[in-house]
């Protein structure tokens, strides 16, 4: 088990619920429905991924397999530019739009996360493959 990955894993995880809170009690007073729209799909990836970096970080040992590691990567930046840049973009409002042009960024890193788990699960061990 990687235990940087796993701690920056239930990290994200805590932060996630935080802003979650945040954005469903005092946030949804400050800006408009469009804008609450897009913190909660940042929240929602943030989530998502937090667990998934949790799950990742696990497989490492399991796994063997440096594409593992490459899935943690993935996952923590894809949700530093994914979520940050839609947080970003929800809270500042749209004179920063452009915030929006690097969130697929994000969303690439997350889909090559997951690959990167497929393959690294498909990948033929020389031990027993279960």
């Amino acid at each position: 088990m990687n235990k940087l990955f796993l701690k920056i894993g239930f990290l994200s995880g805590a932060i996630s619920v935080a802003f979650g809170a945040f954005g469903a009690h005092a946030l949804k007073k400050m800006i408009d429905a469009e804008a609450l729209a897009i913190f909660e799909t940042a929240n929602r990836y943030q989530f998502i991924h937090a667990l998934a970096l949790v799950l990742a970080s696990m497989l490492t040992e399991k796994l063997q397999s440096k594409k593992v590691l490459l899935a943690c990567r993935f996952f923590t930046f894809g949700t530093l530019i994914f979520s940050g840049s839609l947080y970003a973009l929800a809270v500042l409002g749209k004179s920063y739009s452009f915030l929006g042009a690097i969130t697929p960024v994000g969303g690439l890193m997350f889909i090559l996360g997951w690959l990167m788990l497929f393959f690294a699960a498909s990948e033929k061990k020389e031990e027993s493959s279960q």
